[in-house]
C-alpha cells in the first residue's frame, strides 16, 4: 500500500478551483453568444421590420419560393398575384423578403 500511495499526486489546496473550472464555460457561453445567437436575434428583428413594412405593390419572395406581388394586406394575411388573374393568400409570416427586381 505505500508505493501506491508514494505515486499518487500530491494534494494542492482547492481553494480557487470552483471559479477556474467555470471559466471554460462562461467563456463558451461568450463566443456562443457573438457568433450564432446575436446574429441571429438581429436577422429575427430585420424580418418583423421587413414584415411590419409591407405595402400594396411589393414584390416578395414567399418561404415557399413563390414570386408575387401584393394585392391587399388583411390583417395576418397577404394576397399575392402570381401570375394574370391568379391569387394566393398566405400568412404575413410566411413572406421571406422583397424580391430583387
Amino acid at each position: 500500500m505505500e508505493i501506491a500511495h508514494a505515486m499518487a499526486p500530491a494534494g494542492e489546496g482547492g481553494g480557487g478551483g470552483g471559479f477556474a473550472a467555470l471559466l471554460p464555460l462562461i467563456l463558451l457561453f461568450v463566443i456562443f453568444y457573438f457568433i450564432l445567437i446575436r446574429p441571429q436575434q438581429k436577422r429575427a428583428k430585420e424580418h418583423r421590420r421587413l414584415l411590419e413594412n409591407l405595402k400594396k405593390g411589393d414584390k416578395v419572395l414567399t418561404a415557399g419560393g413563390l414570386y408575387g406581388t401584393i394585392v391587399n394586406l388583411e390583417g395576418n394575411e397577404v394576397i399575392l398575384q402570381v401570375a394574370d388573374k391568379v391569387r394566393i393568400k398566405v400568412n404575413r409570416n410566411y413572406i421571406a423578403g422583397l424580391a430583387k427586381e
